[in-house]
């Protein structure tokens, strides 16, 4: 595994109405590790797009018009070659995206029930009939928009690229995919060959990448282009912000799901050994490179020394490195620019009064795990989502005041609650602002059919299961008169 991780992509162009088109520019996609070159990747065109949503539209029809469990043996193809390749995405993760070999195997074998899930959507209740008052059949019928634009992140390339569109796909839509310009291959044109590999139609899906220089100009396109229906987007929430407004502003659908700055809250009575791990999970896990990782540790007063012994414990025993080193767990940031940003967040934490209670060491992409306490809401770190292998960690004395110091933020993602006492926990749960939370367990948890997202700052609409149908279909009112419905006699 480690020997392939260090061959290179052959990359053919990007990939419009299922054929390889190679691009006119072509920027460097880097290694994280050691900002060596990964690959030569096309740098895509709004041209570029605009064939490939012409392709999609004009595949459109066909697709939707295709029987529903066609559509779902489609999807179950995709997952059949995902599972035969796994190990090539494996590989990609890890050194295109800089994820810890544990991480890539894990999106590895959770990617391939996402096409499931989405195959099972296929077999859903697309309607219901409803009473009418003049004898009508009425309908309320789930139909496919058209093309979706899917605007995917580099964290989770695998996950959350194949959440963007398979939903999409299995409502009969048609994609066009631009994945973040530090994974173009494994959150792109890695799909693209497995797609193309499964027999989806030419049109039905189509991948163009390019460089951070034209993402400005090409991403618009992508959403202000008439023939694109609706977007899926998962990344920050900044440029969340900027899509939700300009898909507001052309009257478009969007389903955007956005940061985190999540908390986990023990309690007293809680199993302080099952929270410390879980904790040590949540917070550094893909250098705390997840929307969804733990960014607060709130403690309970009457345990904080004894949580925190068991908690650093365990964090200092994680090695960080290169991830082409299969013990080191803690790999680098996703680049250069994300490692600066979070060492700075630390820096100013720290000049502000925080202690550093392990870690605070940076150098190149690499940062250690870092635990702080004494931060309160005079530091950045306190308000923004930090995205890296650090956690803060504070005391609390009252269940009011821990659920008033995790809703003290702009940001509503998870949240996770640790105590023996079911019933008081669920009532502190339901007290969170967040469209997610979790009961004596971590934050980072995902499962294909479950309704992922936030609330506030952390996004709109849900993605997984059922819930999908929401983003990417539109309901349309049918009726059907058998002479019941009377009009006034002046007509």
């Amino acid at each position: 595994m480690l020997d392939q991780m260090k061959a290179r992509p052959t990359i053919r162009g990007n990939y419009i109405d299922g054929a390889w088109v190679p691009a006119a520019r072509s920027f460097d996609d880097l290694n994280p590790s050691d900002n060596s070159l990964y690959a030569h990747m096309p740098d895509g065109s709004v041209e570029d797009v605009r064939r490939a949503i012409a392709a999609a539209k004009k595949a459109f029809p066909a697709w939707a018009a295709q029987p529903f469990h066609h559509r779902a043996a489609a999807l179950h193809r995709i997952a059949e070659v995902w599972e035969k390749r796994k190990d090539d995405f494996v590989a990609a993760a890890v050194a295109e995206g800089g994820g810890w070999l544990g991480k890539g195997m894990f999106e590895a074998g959770y990617v391939g029930e996402v096409f499931r899930s989405a195959a099972a959507l296929c077999y859903q209740n697309t309607g219901e009939v409803l009473p009418s008052e003049h004898g009508k059949l009425m309908m309320a019928q789930r139909v496919p928009m058209g093309v979706v634009s899917v605007i995917s992140p580099w964290n989770m390339p695998g996950i959350l690229t194949s959440r963007g569109f398979a939903a999409a796909l299995a409502a009969g839509n048609t994609v066009v995919l631009k994945p973040s310009e530090d994974t173009p291959y494994a959150g792109g044109l890695y799909f693209a060959e497995i797609l193309d590999e499964a027999g989806v139609p030419p049109g039905v899906f189509n991948v163009v990448t390019c460089s951070r220089e034209s993402v400005s100009e090409v991403g618009d396109e992508m959403i202000e282009n008439p023939d694109v229906k609706a977007v899926s987007f998962t990344g920050s929430t900044a440029v969340g912000r900027h899509i939700a407004a300009k898909c507001g502003a052309h009257l478009k659908k969007a389903c955007v799901e956005l940061g985190g700055k999540d908390s986990m809250i023990v309690l007293e009575d809680a199993d302080l050994d099952a929270a410390a791990r879980a904790a040590n999970f949540g917070s550094f896990m893909h250098q705390g490179q997840v929307c969804m990782s733990t960014e607060k540790l709130l403690i309970h007063e009457g345990v904080w020394d004894d949580f925190m012994g068991r908690f650093l414990d365990r964090a200092r025993k994680l090695k960080t490195g290169p991830t082409d080193d299969k013990d080191n767990v803690i790999g680098p940031l996703v680049n250069t620019r994300q490692a600066i940003r979070v060492k700075a967040l630390i820096d100013d934490a720290v000049g502000k009064g925080a202690r550093v209670e392990l870690g605070g060491h940076a150098w190149d992409n690499f940062v250690e795990p870092t635990v702080l306490t004494h931060v309160d809401r005079s530091m950045d770190i306190w308000h923004d989502e930090t995205f890296g292998p650090v956690v803060v960690a504070l005391p609390f004395r009252t269940d009011d005041e821990a659920i008033a110091l995790n809703n003290d933020t702009e940001y509503g993602l998870t949240g996770a609650v640790w105590s023996r006492d079911e019933q008081r926990a669920l009532g502190i749960a339901q007290r969170l602002e967040t469209g997610i939370a979790h009961v004596n367990c971590q934050n980072i948890n995902d499962e294909p059919h479950v309704p992922f997202g936030g609330v506030k700052a952390s996004g709109i609409g849900r993605y997984g299961g059922r819930w999908s149908l929401d983003a990417f279909t539109e309901l349309r009112w049918i009726t059907l008169d058998r002479g019941g419905r009377h009009f006034p006699p002046v007509f």
